[in-house]
C-alpha cells in the first residue's frame, strides 16, 4: 500500500511538472524591445587606435521576474566581451544573467536559408506580361543556387519571383544585445550599457600659412572623427583621447581609415577643452554632436596667429665617415627644407596628425609647399616639419682621401660643395655622421658635436656663389 501511494504521488508530481513546463513554454512572455528611440543620453570616447568606448543610457519598463530584453541599435563592430550593463535608477534590482550578441544581417541569401525545406511560392510572369502564374514549391536547397521541388519534380532554379509567406521570427536585422535578465520589482529603469567597439578613429589635421619672410605663421587645427562602427551616436557627448594606449591586438579588427576630402570653413573659436588624464591628454567637445555611421566629421580644434617659425636648410651624409670609397668621385645629395617651431603659445598640447604648410605666391594666391606628420607634442616641445627639397641649392660630396694609418685606424677626408642659385644669401646646415672613436684632424669651418656620432657645420652661402666645406676625420675602431 505504501509503495502504491509513493508511486501515485510521484506520478502526480511528474504530471504537475509537465503541466508547469508546458504552461511556461506556451505562455512565455515576448521579448522586451529597447531601441535607440528610448535613448536618454550617449557618451562617445574615441581613441587613436581604431577604438571607441560607448556609454548608452536608455529608459525601459521591466516587469518583476525573469525575461528577455533586446537592447538594439548597438555598434555592429562591438566587442561583446566588454559589455557592462547596470540600472542607474535601481542598481540592486536589475541583473543580467546571460548575454547573446545577435546580428543576422537581412539579405536574400539568409532569408531563403530560413525557408529551406518549407513551402514557398514562385510567381511566373508570361512573355506578354499580362498573365501571372503562381506555383507552390518546396525549397530543397539554397547552396550555390536554388533547388525546388514542384509537382514532384526537381528543378535546378526556376524563372520568376520567389515569394515568402512572412519574415522569419528569428532573423534579427539590426545589431542587438539579447539579455536574460532578473528584475526584483516592476519599475522603469534607466539602463546604462558601456562597451568597446572597433571601426572608429580620430586624427588631427593642421593648416599652417607662412608669411613672406618665412619667419611667422598662422595655424589652424581640425579633428576628423571617422565612424565605421556600424552605429549612429545622436547628440553625443564626445571625448577624444590622445596617446598610445595598450590593447590586446587579437581583439581588434584591423580596418583602413578612409578620409573625407571636404574643405571646412574656419571656426572662430576652439570647441574642445583639453585636460591631462592619466598618462594621456583628453579633449572634451563643449557641445553635443551627432556622429553618423559611415561618416567622417570634422570639428575645429584650435586657431593661433603670428607664431614664430624658422626655416632651416639641411644636407648631410649617410656614411659613417670611414671606410674605403664606395661611390663615384662626386655625387649629389639633397638639401632638405624644414620649418621649426615651438609649441609654447598654442594653448594646448598638439595631438598627432598631418600639418599642411601653405604660402602665398607673388600674386597672393595660396599654394601648398609641403606637408609632414607630427607625433603627440606636449607644450614647450619643438615641432620640426620636413617641407621638401630645395630646388636652387646644390650639394655635392667628394671623398678626397682614405688611408689606413694603423690597426683598425683610418683617416678619411671629405669635401662638400654648396652652390646657391637663389637671389639671396642662405644658411645651410651640413650634418655629418662619424663613427667609432673619432677626431676631426682638420676642417675648413667651425663645427658642433650634435651627439656622439654626429657633427654639424653651419655655413653661409652668398647668392650665386659656391662654398666648399672640407674636413678630415681620424677613426679608431
Amino acid at each position: 500500500m505504501r509503495v502504491y501511494l509513493f508511486r501515485l504521488k510521484t506520478l502526480v508530481l511528474i504530471i504537475s511538472g509537465l503541466r508547469v513546463c508546458s504552461a511556461s513554454g506556451a505562455g512565455a512572455p515576448a521579448p522586451i524591445i529597447c531601441t535607440d528611440s528610448g535613448r536618454a543620453a550617449v557618451e562617445l570616447t574615441v581613441y587613436n587606435n581604431n577604438l571607441g568606448l560607448v556609454k548608452d543610457v536608455r529608459a525601459v519598463k521591466l516587469p518583476q521576474g525573469s525575461g528577455e530584453l533586446r537592447f538594439m541599435d548597438v555598434a555592429s563592430e562591438i566587442m561583446p566581451v566588454t559589455v557592462r550593463a547596470v540600472s542607474i535608477t535601481h542598481p540592486g534590482d536589475f541583473t543580467v544573467l546571460e548575454q547573446n550578441y545577435e546580428y543576422d544581417l537581412m539579405n536574400a541569401q539568409k532569408l531563403l536559408d530560413k525557408y529551406v525545406g518549407k513551402k514557398i511560392k514562385i510567381v511566373d510572369v508570361t512573355e506578354y506580361k499580362d498573365k501571372k502564374q503562381e506555383l507552390e514549391a518546396i525549397l530543397l536547397s539554397n547552396n550555390d543556387g536554388q533547388i525546388y521541388k514542384i509537382n514532384d519534380q526537381i528543378y535546378l532554379g526556376y524563372p520568376g519571383h520567389t515569394v515568402l509567406p512572412s519574415l522569419p521570427g528569428d532573423l534579427i536585422a539590426r545589431p542587438t544585445l539579447a539579455w536574460l535578465f532578473e528584475c526584483k520589482r516592476p519599475a522603469e529603469h534607466r539602463i546604462e550599457i558601456s562597451y568597446l567597439t572597433a571601426g572608429i578613429n580620430w586624427t588631427a589635421d593642421y593648416i599652417m600659412v607662412l608669411n613672406k619672410d618665412d619667419t611667422r605663421s598662422d595655424l589652424n587645427g581640425w579633428v576628423s572623427i571617422d565612424n565605421r562602427s556600424g552605429a549612429t551616436y545622436t547628440e553625443a557627448k564626445i571625448t577624444l583621447v590622445a596617446g598610445k594606449i595598450h590593447t590586446a591586438e587579437s581583439q581588434l579588427r584591423k580596418q583602413g581609415l578612409r578620409r573625407a576630402a571636404d574643405v571646412m570653413a574656419m571656426a572662430a573659436e576652439p570647441q574642445f577643452e583639453e585636460k591631462e588624464f592619466f598618462e594621456y591628454h583628453i579633449y572634451n567637445l563643449q557641445r553635443p554632436a551627432t556622429v553618423k555611421n559611415n561618416q567622417t566629421k570634422q570639428i575645429h580644434l584650435l586657431q593661433a596667429a603670428d607664431i614664430a617659425v624658422e626655416k632651416e636648410l639641411l644636407t648631410g651624409s649617410f656614411n659613417t665617415g670611414y671606410g674605403p670609397r664606395q661611390y663615384e668621385a662626386t655625387r649629389k645629395q639633397p638639401v632638405d627644407v624644414f620649418v621649426r617651431m615651438k609649441n609654447n603659445n598654442l594653448g594646448i598640447p598638439l595631438p598627432a596628425g598631418v600639418v599642411r604648410v601653405y604660402k602665398n605666391d607673388e600674386i597672393g594666391s595660396r599654394q601648398l609647399i609641403g606637408e609632414d606628420r607630427i607625433e603627440h607634442t606636449p607644450k614647450d616641445e619643438e615641432i620640426k616639419l620636413k617641407i621638401g627639397e630645395a630646388f636652387d641649392i646644390i650639394a655635392e660630396r667628394t671623398q678626397k682621401s682614405y688611408n689606413e694609418i694603423g690597426s683598425r685606424a683610418y683617416e678619411a677626408a671629405w669635401e662638400i660643395s654648396l652652390r646657391n642659385h637663389k637671389k639671396e644669401r642662405v644658411k645651410i646646415g651640413v650634418v655629418e655622421k662619424v663613427g667609432g672613436d673619432w677626431k676631426i684632424v682638420s676642417k675648413s669651418h667651425p663645427y658642433t658635436a650634435v651627439d656622439a656620432f654626429t657633427i654639424r657645420f653651419d655655413v653661409s652661402v652668398p647668392a650665386g656663389e659656391e662654398v666648399k666645406v672640407t674636413y678630415k676625420v681620424r677613426t679608431q675602431m
